[in-house]
């Protein structure tokens, strides 16, 4: 593969036909890593960085096998895990991508090691993860200082890139006016959402944390109610965001 370096890194999984993560059919790749530990995260497998197991070289020929299923909406999703700390073999991956005139996602929380000027220039579509809006609560939900978060959402409203926001709403943390319309009043700081999605919180992690002899910090946390979580959304994203 000409011009690129023969970067490896460590991939957890790749699913082949995604449809939530981003437009149309994609390929979604989840990286492994992450430095956030929020209470509410469902995939902690991926906490930990794992041994490399694929390169680009071998990643780009999985991804052309499942280019006739984009067509013209469709692509490919980095997720994880936090795909920003793998950013050096995002970037070559993405310019590989980039010949081939593939639609390119990053689903990120913001969190990872810089460089973001260069891989922004490259994708087409960022998923934000809002996790928190205050220091106090950003930290005791996360378990990380939100310096790194604010650092990624500076760079990344200098290239106005399209932009989906998901919001995991929490009862008992996001589930009230106060957090509500601070949400509000910061997503209109952005003048490049396309999309909004509040997103439950569910139970469903709740066997991982157990095979992996992790502690669950939402053990006795119930599910988020899923009509009152559509009521806050028609409430409070409904009535001032026209998309």
């Amino acid at each position: 593969m000409k011009n690129y370096k023969n970067l490896s890194a460590s991939i957890n999984s790749i699913e082949s036909f995604g449809l939530v993560d981003g437009p149309g059919i994609r390929t979604v790749i989840f990286f492994n890593g992450c430095l956030l530990r929020c209470k509410f995260c469902h995939n902690p497998e991926m906490f930990q960085m794992q041994e490399n197991n694929t390169t680009v070289e071998q990643l780009l020929a999985k991804i052309k096998r499942f280019k006739p299923y984009f067509k013209d909406s469709g692509g490919v999703t980095y997720s994880g895990g936090e795909p920003l700390l793998q950013v050096d073999f995002l970037t070559q991956l993405s310019k590989a991508l980039k010949e081939e005139n593939i639609h390119i996602a990053l689903d990120t929380a913001g969190v990872g090691i810089g460089k973001y000027d260069e891989i922004l220039d490259l994708v087409d579509l960022v998923i934000l993860d809002i996790k928190h809006l205050t220091s106090e609560g950003y930290e005791d939900l996360v378990k990380h200082k939100m310096n790194e978060f604010l650092k990624f959402v500076e760079v990344l409203k200098k290239h106005n890139k399209d932009l989906w926001i998901r919001q995991v709403v929490v009862p008992g943390i996001h589930d009230n006016a106060k957090y509500m319309n601070m949400l509000v009043a910061y997503l209109k700081t952005f003048n490049n959402i396309k999309k909004i999605e509040f997103l439950p919180y569910h139970k469903m992690g709740d066997e991982k944390y157990e095979k992996l002899g992790l502690p669950n910090p939402f053990k006795d946390k119930k599910n988020m109610d899923a009509k009152k979580c559509q009521e806050l959304y028609n409430k409070y994203i409904k009535a001032n965001f026209d998309f």
